[in-house]
């Protein structure tokens, strides 16, 4: 194995433990902001998991799919945001 596919193994095992955490938080989150840090947090990794693949295999074929996802990532914090910002007034 050369030494950029040793780096991408590790890579993808360390994505892959923080994916399998975000998801146990998501399930098992007490509040609603736990389930939405860890959404968040999962679309990052997924976000770096894409970069990091594109720069091992040298490539910008996804980079539709990374600027979507970060997309997705900005609008639902805002609106998660807004929601607790509107129950906390009442």
């Amino acid at each position: 194995m050369t030494p950029l596919e040793i780096m991408g193994l590790v890579a993808g095992v360390m994505f892959g433990i923080g994916a399998v955490t975000a998801v146990v938080r998501i399930i098992r989150g007490p509040s609603i902001l736990d389930r939405a840090l860890a959404t968040d947090v999962l679309l990052a990794i997924a976000m770096c998991a894409l970069g990091a693949e594109m720069a091992i295999n040298r490539h910008t074929d996804t980079l539709v799919i990374l600027l979507v996802l970060a997309v997705f990532a900005i609008v639902g914090s805002i609106a998660i945001a807004r929601f607790i910002g509107r129950q906390d007034e009442s």
